[in-house]
């Protein structure tokens, strides 16, 4: 992020706009909706110009902006569409302490201007580092017709009555009670005007101080292989209702940025063979939050699926405290999406197995016969320490040497990584490829680009019969 999204104070502060023009027009219509004193310095004024310093609400100097026009200014924008012009005027206007814009010029800009969609005193400002400006007029559009104009007199009437919801403590009871406000009762109630709209408010408030407090939840929620669109539309949601957020090492930060920021955060990281949380201090985290707040347990791809589940809701029910389960995809669904390969297939293998290779007692105990028939399909989680094992299990119980393994990296995030091999290479293959981050390994699956590759030598066989 190169500009930081800040809303400046412009109340009775002094605005400099160095220009007359129709370029300096689009920019003053914007902070003519300020309370800022507003002070326009250029010859040969546009019409428009004129007519707001006619009518008071701008004070036009009809000549070049100078040196000492700018002091106390808190902004100057140079709008003279004259490159040496506007050079000079952000010269002045940075002399004298002022934030500088030239309009249409990123680089030598100090700040930029972002679309605005204006609900006052509820405001949307939407840039793209002066990237796309297109895109930000079209999502400015998008945004218009989904706010009702309303909104702004619904914000206004919330505002004026924070002082008597004041007497609700802060937390829970205050959150639910202004959610219920502007997303049930409120915008019902505007419909029938502003007093109306007071007296709902004041009911609401009735309601909220009566009710008994309401116990503590824990959400179990699978945050999928990391990619922040592969989240469920219920887990985004609880997660930005959450006051506690509880998560694994291998959740991403941009799945985390998705909390509110009033939420307290922690990590509870596992890392394979090194050090990490007992999952009892987790158990005892979970059930200390969850009696008195609205928790969120993120747990990478799905809970259900090597998350130690089992474990977490025993010591929930054992504390009597509640919980639900919010499933997410698991990253074999998702690494096998990413190579665009099918987990089963009509003829190939009616059945999938997941393995888990850090449980090495479990590991062993599987039914390596039947793994190591032709067509056989298993995704592997955690398996590349145990590759070796893995290998040497499967060519004992007859797995052809050359059996395709496929190895993804990071499925589905940006860095993904997909690094095949054969099952006599594969312990090779991984120690060359030295994987960093968290590795699917799918026995008997073939990337389909691959799969293609190989098909046409084949192909061209059969057409020169």
């Amino acid at each position: 992020m190169r500009h930081f999204p800040v809303f400046l104070n412009l109340r009775g502060r002094r605005v400099v706009v160095s220009g007359a023009g129709e370029c300096a027009v689009a920019k003053l219509r914007l902070l003519l909706k300020t309370e800022a004193r507003i002070n326009v310095y250029g010859i040969d004024a546009a019409e428009q110009v004129c007519q707001w310093a006619r009518e008071g609400r701008i004070t036009l100097h009809s000549r070049p902006l100078d040196h000492g026009d700018a002091t106390c200014a808190a902004m100057l924008y140079a709008a003279n569409e004259d490159e040496a012009l506007d050079l000079a005027a952000v010269e002045i206007g940075r002399a004298a302490g002022a934030l500088t814009n030239i309009v249409d010029n990123l680089e030598d800009s100090q700040f930029i201007t972002p679309a605005i969609v204006d609900r006052d005193p509820v405001t949307i400002a939407i840039g793209t580092e002066g990237a796309a400006p297109i895109l930000a007029r079209k999502i400015k559009a998008e945004l218009e017709e989904q706010l009702p104009t309303s909104l702004g007199l619904l914000a206004r009437i919330g505002q004026a009555f924070r002082k008597h919801a004041d007497v609700l403590p802060m937390g829970p009871k205050r959150r639910n009670f202004w959610s219920r406000f502007y997303f049930e009762r409120g915008p019902e109630a505007i419909k029938d005007g502003r007093r109306a709209t007071e007296l709902a408010l004041e009911e609401l408030l009735i309601d909220e101080l009566a009710a008994r407090p309401t116990p503590g939840h824990v959400w179990l929620v699978g945050t999928g292989p990391g990619d922040p669109e592969l989240l469920t539309l219920k887990a985004r949601r609880l997660l930005h209702e959450a006051e506690v957020v509880i998560h694994d090492r291998l959740v991403p930060a941009p799945i985390l940025e998705l909390a509110r920021r009033e939420a307290q955060v922690i990590e509870v990281g596992k890392i394979p063979y090194g050090p990490a949380w007992k999952q009892e201090d987790i158990n005892d985290l979970l059930v200390r939050h969850g009696k008195c707040a609205n928790v969120v347990r993120l747990k990478s791809g799905d809970p259900g699926i090597f998350g130690r589940l089992d474990e977490e809701m025993d010591a929930l029910d054992a504390a009597g405290v509640a919980f639900d389960i919010v499933p997410g995809i698991t990253s074999a669904a998702a690494a096998a999406a990413s190579i665009k390969a099918s987990l089963t297939k009509r003829g190939r293998n009616s059945s999938i197995r997941i393995l888990t290779g850090h449980d090495v007692k479990g590991f062993a105990e599987q039914d390596w016969r039947d793994l190591a028939k032709p067509g056989a399909v298993a995704a592997i989680y955690m398996g590349v320490k145990a590759s070796t094992f893995l290998r040497g299990r499967l060519m004992i119980h007859g797995c052809a040497e050359d059996t395709p393994v496929t190895a993804i990296e990071n499925a589905s995030r940006s860095n993904q990584r997909v690094i095949t091999a054969t099952l006599i290479g594969l312990p090779e293959t991984l120690e060359a490829a030295k994987p960093s981050g968290p590795v699917m390994l799918f026995l008997g699956l073939t990337p389909r680009a691959a799969v293609a590759v190989a098909k046409e030598p084949e192909l061209q066989l059969q057409e020169a019969l």
